[in-house]
């Protein structure tokens, strides 16, 4: 197969391979004849149109053209703009039929059950600055326990580095030198039942609004609550907006029961640097001698929470991995678990399909505020969604944001959206829920950890090796060529089904069946691997 239409709707046809000019194409009874080289990825017009009309893709306007087409040429950024109809409420529409789950019934993950009954995938001791002056003091956290408890990873890139300098001592040919595969040695971790000792670092807390240090606590409290950690330990200067009690406060508001370890260091009030360190890293590793009694239980397949994420897409993105893993968002919300859709500037031109699914008015009212405020707030700083898709996006095919969009949508799946929440907002009804957050990458996914995604599914195209600090990662590739030639980054890939091998269905289950392993500590994603734990807050109106 060649060419894919997606809905019967669409005036353009995707490419699945390179198709050339002035040869012909067929698409089911359909023939035509291609005046332009098509891209694999990229879009063909399949009737003549004039500018100013709409381009249809998945059923929905996606474009407008700025100029006269014919059939057979190439969709491109010099003949269409981006479009998207308008959406509001009209009632919950949806009749759903939930996929067959029969053959996970009665299956569990091994997981971290905590005291108030949610369940981690991971168990993670979490240190964090309230704010950005105490970054260097987390560092020298790290350095002080991470290798020696264990977590450390040997640097090949540091080896390299001492055979050049050999090199250099000797004078030898440095071009000789080459970098050795990557030891697999490592220390033996000193407490087996902590998966790892995680570090964050932010520029905020102080010196910019006080709203901004507010939607920081809330975020940092949303991780110290998070079920995949078992303790924290904060370190504070003790001067900064962002106090100690308001940290507190976020917290305790967030989940009125918490009661993991929570060490509070704050240096004005200690002192001198080295009693601030030495108090620290004594009670942390007191903490994690408890964290460490901990044990994986088994635990009902319910109790996982699922953030669904693309990044590095292509035109691939929204016909391979993204409804492969929409179909593994459907079994989990069938089996009761918890699914977060996120990226609201990656929704632009879905969102009466999304406004559909949602069973009352003050759901969708809600959304419709957030994606309007959003939009606004971006358009105020002289951008719009429209600005979403990268010179990578529009490359690979992805020429509009309503076309990027309607592709990133499909991970979400066809459930009925149950919850809107805002940024920080924890995610506490089983089923789908829409999150705000921006589309860029680490932000995106530090909002759905927020929320309470324990385990992260990330599709790319294009490749991209974001992580989250406590939620293992799932790298997914929308096609061969990137599971090849990126594989030290791709933990399952899609490809097989542009190839015509697989269904969207079976690798979704597939992909579903990869969770439980992950979730159950059996398999460690690429990401935790490569220790990619990127974290960055969102302030609003600013990112795309």
């Amino acid at each position: 197969m060649n060419t894919l239409k997606i809905h019967p709707k669409d005036n353009v046809i995707v490419a699945l391979r390179d198709l050339y000019a002035q040869t012909t194409v067929r698409n089911g009874s359909n023939t035509y004849y291609l005046h332009n080289d098509i891209p694999a990825k990229h879009k063909f017009f399949i009737e003549d149109l004039k500018a100013g009309q709409e381009v249809l893709m998945y059923g929905v306007v996606v474009g407008r053209l700025t100029q006269d087409v014919t059939q057979g040429s190439l969709m491109d950024t010099a003949n269409t703009q981006h479009a998207a109809d308008s959406f509001q409420y009209r009632g919950f529409s949806q009749q759903w039929t939930p996929p067959d789950v029969s053959s996970f019934k009665d299956r569990h993950f091994m997981g971290y059950r905590r005291a108030d009954g949610r369940v981690g995938t991971a168990n993670y001791w979490l240190c964090i600055p309230t704010v950005f002056c105490e970054n260097r003091n987390i560092d020298v956290l790290r350095q002080a326990m991470e290798e020696e408890l264990g977590y450390g990873s040997s640097n090949i890139y540091k080896n390299y580095t001492r055979a050049l300098l050999r090199a250099y001592d000797s004078i030898e040919n440095l071009e000789q030198v080459d970098l050795s595969p990557e030891s697999t040695q490592h220390e033996a971790r000193v407490f087996t039942h902590v998966d790892g000792i995680k570090f964050l670092q932010h520029q905020g807390g102080c010196g910019g609004t006080r709203q901004d240090a507010t939607v920081l606590a809330h975020l940092l409290a949303a991780y110290a609550d998070h079920p995949n950690v078992a303790g924290v330990t904060v370190l504070s200067l003790g001067c900064e907006n962002l106090q100690v009690e308001d940290f507190r406060a976020a917290l305790f508001h967030r989940n009125p029961q918490f009661n993991k370890p929570l060490l509070v260091f704050s240096q004005q009030q200690i002192g001198s640097e080295r009693a601030l360190m030495q108090h620290a890293i004594k009670e942390t590793f007191i903490g994690m001698v408890d964290a460490n009694k901990l044990r994986r239980t088994p635990q009902p397949i319910s109790k996982l929470t699922l953030g669904v994420k693309c990044g590095g897409s292509d035109g691939f993105s929204g016909i391979s991995a993204n409804p492969a893993v929409g179909y593994c968002s459907d079994l989990l919300v069938a089996l009761g678990g918890k699914v977060l859709l996120a990226e609201f500037p990656e929704l632009c031109g879905a969102e009466q399909q999304l406004i559909d699914r949602m069973q009352d008015a003050q759901t969708a009212h809600k959304f419709i505020k957030l994606m309007s405020d959003y939009s606004f707030a971006a358009e105020q700083a002289g951008s719009g969604f429209h600005m979403n898709p990268s010179p990578g996006n529009i490359k690979d095919g992805l020429i509009t944001d309503a076309i990027k969009s309607n592709g990133a949508a499909k991970k979400g799946g066809t459930s009925p959206v149950v919850a809107v929440l805002d940024y920080t907002e924890p995610a506490n009804k089983a089923g789908l829920s829409l999150v705000c957050t921006p589309g860029n990458d680490v932000e995106a996914t530090t909002g759905k950890a927020a929320a309470g995604a324990t385990l992260m599914l990330f599709t790319t195209g294009l490749g991209t090796p974001t992580g989250n600090p406590i939620c293992p990662t799932i790298k997914i590739a929308t096609n061969n060529r990137l599971a090849t030639h990126m594989s030290d980054i791709i933990d399952i890939n899609t490809g097989a089904i542009i190839e015509g091998q697989k269904t969207i269905e079976q690798m979704g289950i597939e992909i579903l069946e990869y969770c439980i392993l992950v979730a159950s500590g059996k398999i460690i994603p690429k990401a935790v691997q490569l220790r990619q734990d990127d974290f960055i807050p969102w302030k609003r109106g600013v990112s795309l």
